[in-house]
């Protein structure tokens, strides 16, 4: 079967739907990027983060979906070794006592043609409501493939250090891979 590419809008999908049940995210195959600018507001810089495990839960009646997904704080990449170590730390992510970051997506809410995955994110033990825009979900007999973006103000989850050496907020590009 080919994979068929569902259009997520008008408040209903368009087009091949996944089947209800879960879904188990592939680490491996699943990406978390983001983009942000340090000293103060100048530089950009990109990144990575990987993801430790997950599950995208399709309802029957879609809207009522969930994601629940952990990434591996310890896993921040921005390419700068002393960065990475720094970000890592007590002073940022406190990776060695908060290993996972975690969101949890709730619902699903249809504005015009956008899907939106409203959820929670949860960073050194602060929670806080995270919206991710669903751009694309590609489904076939078994899997299912999900691009997404988000903005992540990191003020709001207490990640407060060095304000303007680093950027408040990240931007952040999903590619989620799941099998049932």
């Amino acid at each position: 079967m080919q994979p068929a590419r569902v259009t997520l809008s008008g408040g209903e999908a368009r087009g091949p739907t996944p089947e209800p049940g879960t879904y188990v995210i592939d680490a491996k195959a699943s990406a978390v990027r983001f983009r942000t600018r340090s000293v103060f507001g100048l530089v950009p810089v990109r990144g990575t983060f990987a993801v430790a495990r997950g599950a995208v839960t399709v309802a029957d009646a879609v809207e009522e979906s969930t994601v629940d997904v952990a990434i591996r704080a310890d896993s921040f990449d921005s390419g700068l070794a002393r960065r990475d170590e720094h970000v890592r730390s007590a002073d940022y992510l406190d990776a060695a006592a908060h290993p996972e970051i975690v969101f949890r997506g709730h619902r699903i809410r249809f504005t015009g043609p956008l899907a939106v995955l409203e959820g929670e994110l949860t960073v050194r033990g602060v929670s806080g409501p995270v919206e991710v825009s669903v751009d694309a979900v590609t489904v076939d007999e078994r899997r299912l493939a999900v691009r997404g973006t988000a903005t992540v103000d990191r003020y709001a989850l207490g990640v407060t250090k060095a304000n303007g050496m680093t950027g408040r907020r990240l931007h952040v590009d999903l590619d989620v891979h799941a099998v049932r």
